[in-house]
């Protein structure tokens, strides 16, 4: 391939649209183009990274006993309408109607659709266990689509779900996903980590989420120093600090007048959060909920959804609040709160002692108050955000924090959604069960981007060797030197014959703009043809990854390329 055959045009400013660097360079190398606001187009380079991602995918999807199909975007209504998630899947489920105005969506994930095939194809034990997938793409009407592929609202994901005729099935097709995802991102090159993670609206009780570790990652993980332990902070499990018991003193209200926040009310009363509680109130589908925490903690809202199984939840603003109750923002507090509102408290709430909370008054609050004593709680359960430090449950190492950009995430599904869509199978006495799921993501257009948050410099993209668009690029220094590019394109052509997948900037610019792009499209290895090859007879090789520079025969050049070539990949697959 050569260059000037390539739509690639790449800038030297970086995009106003772009916030985190992946997005950054990605336009800026050429790779995607944006059409509407989470909606890109992959232009030349880009598809050339997004298809060997996916090879990688399809590779070990099949090695694990996979079966590709193809499924379509445009799913009818009455399929979610079975499973109940028309109603619950909220404004994230772009719907649309046909010219007859029946009801249809564009799928944001398959399970409905597979399930449907399944449990009309599917009658006998005797055709299970099945593993089907597909790589396709997902639509998703995100509140605010940003960070580029990170979170669009179109994108190409690989999903696959696999059918067993019982729980010890589906535990062996989780763990053959859960082998070929450490597989997938390994060839991939990149640096993650399998962490415990909430199921959220796909549902199903167990599930792993693959994090890319980058310091942009959207989401927090935490993870032990001593075991295997890992899980993002959303589902990890904390466990309460009992701080020691004291004598109950008299409750008393005092005026704490500007003292809204905890931050202003511990200095107001020189006491540390320790001391208080933060009292939150939350809407939980139509129910109002008060949550307590902590006054140095944080509320994990997923788990408060998990508990109350609402599907929607929402922190109450002041107008509901004062509508509801008549009381100011900032002053709440459980001590006399209306019984028509269920009081939840994380489980470190009944070790305190003495502390502080709001008076449900504007300007006081409440000194001395002890919970059962003074207010009552409706539920205790875990209910708060863990913090790195924390001890791990296996009572040895401190937990360690680190940011993670979610690239794929495996679910055990259960019959959920068997159940709903009655997808059933004859056993080998003839008695019907349903059939036992589990459902396994990858994010394509993420993988890359996330490859990207992991690999640059000032200069660019640093491409691993098994995803990059070309594995080397030959950078003649003058087009107007015939020497020069006849040199180049020999070394080219006989890299091709090699195997190897190479382009020539065969452009007529000068040096300095074709090393710029060379670096910033990412490129491993560049071959450098100038003066010095006609007069020597030898090429500079730069590796792009640490820069190193090495002078060598022409001859020499190809099986130096190929070695490198091979031994990364070689490397991958280890």
């Amino acid at each position: 391939m050569k260059v000037s055959n390539m739509l690639v045009n790449t800038l030297r400013e970086v995009p106003a649209e772009a916030e985190i660097i992946s997005h950054k360079l990605l336009l800026r190398a050429g790779f995607i183009k944006k059409v509407a606001s989470g909606i890109y187009s992959y232009l030349p380079m880009g598809w050339r990274v997004m298809q060997k991602i996916m090879d990688i995918i399809r590779d070990e999807m099949n090695n694990a006993g996979g079966l590709e199909v193809g499924l379509p975007s445009i799913h009818p209504a009455e399929l979610w309408m079975e499973t109940g998630r028309w109603d619950v899947y909220g404004d994230e489920l772009f719907r649309l109607k046909d010219r007859h105005q029946r009801d249809f969506c564009l799928g944001p994930t398959h399970e409905e659709v597979l399930t449907d095939i399944v449990r009309k194809e599917v009658s006998s034990y005797k055709q299970l266990p099945l593993l089907l997938y597909q790589i396709q793409n997902k639509y998703r009407d995100e509140r605010r689509p940003r960070f580029g592929l990170m979170r669009g609202r179109e994108f190409i994901m690989k999903d696959l779900y696999s059918f067993d005729k019982d729980v010890e099935g589906m535990n062996i097709s989780y763990k053959k996903m859960y082998d070929a995802y450490v597989k997938i991102f390994s060839r991939c090159g990149l640096e993650f980590r399998s962490v415990e993670a909430d199921s959220g609206a796909i549902g199903g009780k167990t599930s792993h989420e693959f994090m890319v570790l980058a310091k942009n990652g959207e989401a927090e993980i935490v993870y032990c120093s001593d075991c295997e332990y890992a899980a993002n902070v959303e589902k990890a499990e904390a466990y309460p600090e009992v701080l020691p018991k004291e004598e109950y003193k008299e409750l008393q209200k005092i005026h704490t007048p500007g003292a809204k926040t905890m931050d202003k009310l511990a200095e107001y009363l020189e006491v540390p959060k320790t001391k208080t509680i933060k009292t939150m109130l939350y809407k939980a589908d139509e129910e109002l909920v008060c949550v307590l925490v902590r006054g140095d903690r944080s509320v994990n809202e997923i788990k408060v959804k998990n508990l109350l199984n609402c599907v929607s939840l929402d922190i109450a603003d002041e107008k509901l609040i004062k509508q509801e109750l008549g009381y100011p923002m900032g002053y709440i507090g459980p001590v006399g709160l209306s019984q028509k509102i269920k009081i939840l408290a994380d489980l470190e709430i009944k070790h305190l002692s003495n502390i502080v909370v709001g008076a449900n008054e504007h300007d006081y609050h409440l000194i001395n108050v002890n919970p059962v004593r003074d207010f009552r709680i409706d539920i205790e359960a875990d209910l708060r955000l863990i913090e790195e430090g924390e001890k791990c449950a296996c009572g040895g190492g401190d937990l360690k924090a680190a940011r993670g950009i979610e690239v794929g995430q495996v679910f055990q599904l259960g019959t959920k959604y068997s159940e709903s869509l009655n997808a059933i199978y004859a056993d080998e006495k003839g008695n019907n069960n349903h059939i036992v799921m589990g459902c396994y993501g990858i994010g394509v257009g993420r993988t890359m981007a996330a490859t990207i948050e992991q690999n640059h410099d000032d200069h660019g993209i640093i491409w691993p060797m098994t995803i990059a668009p070309f594995q080397v690029v030959v950078v003649p220094i003058s087009s107007k030197d015939n020497a020069q590019m006849q040199t180049a394109e020999n070394i080219y052509q006989a890299l091709k014959k090699q195997g190897l997948q190479v382009i020539i900037d065969d452009r007529d610019e000068r040096a300095g703009v074709k090393f710029k792009d060379a670096d910033l499209i990412g490129y491993p290895l560049q071959i450098i043809v100038g003066k010095k090859t006609i007069i020597e007879g030898t090429v500079d090789v730069i590796v792009r990854k640490n820069k190193e520079e090495k002078t060598l025969k022409v001859e020499n050049v190809v099986e130096f390329i190929d070695n490198i070539v091979q031994t990364e990949i070689k490397y991958s697959l280890a």
